[in-house]
């Protein structure tokens, strides 16, 4: 019996954090969830830092026209735009073409950037004045930003692309690496957010990738997409529709992982910190502060995680990358290939 209860209460526990809705109060004057799980983490119109809400302009192209307010609230009272279910459209039901509005994600975006602008104009300062040119990097930061360039410089753009071509990609590469990982890690910040929890940030960071790549494929690489040489002509009509396929899938699968592993560390985050109030809420005050000191050690523990797995994704996004780019400027030596057909054949015969 005490197991049934036990696997009840773990039950009932695992749906509330998953639905905080379900912990709406039942008085009718207050229809509010304990912890808005998901309003943590999507996009917002204003950014917030230290309780403090800094609302953002809002930039609208509409039927050829450019529409700009301070924020929200006065592209509403202008009479012009009206809110309807969290989306801006226009009052007389013309379509807004295009939405320029800064946004949360969006400024932490161009944070990662400049930081990553910043950070390696430093860098390259220190260098020209001589400092691990001539002599050993001076001081910490310079030490550790040879370590990470060294590191992408040679052990994933090196080796994944060849005949020394690696050197026109390493400046991409690095800043790619850089600016996803200032990106994940703003998330941990109290007032922060991970921009790459965001689909539309990775599918451009995808789409970066997936014209350097293609603008950069090799003519042998174009063959092998439509011609296929050394396949029969018939076997043309399937393996053609697949490559031209596989081209978008892969900058797909870029830009899914990303956004799928940064948006599910951000909702854990909350879910768990959300047990403090979801306990006080259930079995009151008391309770709620006493467990407080499980979860905030367990979102310590998560942290550290989501720190690491925050590198770790810029590490995955950048290597692929890299593999992806690889592949279109390798040269394939047909050559080899017809030789040993040929050597084939004469054993053959």
């Amino acid at each position: 019996m005490t197991q049934i209860v036990r696997r009840v209460v773990v039950a009932l526990l695992f749906l509330l954090v998953l639905n905080p809705n379900l912990l709406a109060a039942d008085s009718s004057e207050n229809n509010e969830p304990v912890i808005d799980v998901m309003g943590k983490v999507v996009d917002h119109d204003y950014f917030e830092i230290f309780n403090q809400k800094i609302y953002l302009p809002r930039i609208f192209l509409v039927e050829g026209g450019l529409h700009v307010y301070r924020n929200t609230q006065s592209a509403i009272e202008s009479g012009e735009f009206q809110m309807v279910d969290g989306t801006m459209i226009r009052a007389d039901g013309a379509t807004v073409s295009i939405d320029f509005s800064i946004t949360s994600h969006l400024l932490f975006v161009w944070f990662g950037m400049i930081l990553t602008l910043l950070i390696t104009f430093w860098a390259s300062f220190k260098y020209k004045k001589g400092a691990g040119a001539d002599t050993e990097p001076k001081g910490t930061g310079q030490n550790l930003f040879e370590v990470f360039f060294v590191f992408i410089r040679d052990d994933i753009a090196k080796e994944y692309i060849a005949d020394n071509k690696h050197t026109k990609f390493v400046s991409y590469l690095f800043s790619v690496f850089m600016a996803i990982s200032f990106m994940n890690l703003f998330g941990l910040l109290p007032w922060g957010a991970s921009a790459t929890a965001d689909l539309t940030v990775t599918a451009t960071l995808a789409t970066i990738t997936f014209f350097v790549t293609q603008f950069n494929g090799s003519k042998d690489h174009w063959e092998h997409v439509f011609m296929f040489p050394g396949v029969h002509p018939l076997m043309r009509i399937i393996l053609t529709p697949v490559e031209i396929l596989g081209l978008f899938t892969k900058p797909f699968a870029l830009a899914v992982r990303l956004f799928a592993n940064m948006l599910s560390g951000k909702i854990m985050i909350v879910c768990i910190l959300g047990l403090i109030f979801i306990f006080t809420e259930i079995f009151g005050p008391m309770i709620g502060v006493g467990s407080s000191i499980i979860w905030v050690a367990l979102t310590a523990a998560l942290y550290i995680l989501k720190a690491f797995i925050g590198l770790l994704q810029a590490y995955i996004f950048t290597l692929l990358s890299a593999v992806f780019i690889g592949m279109a400027v390798e040269e394939h030596h047909h050559h080899d290939h017809e030789s040993s057909v040929a050597m084939t054949k004469d054993v053959q015969i």
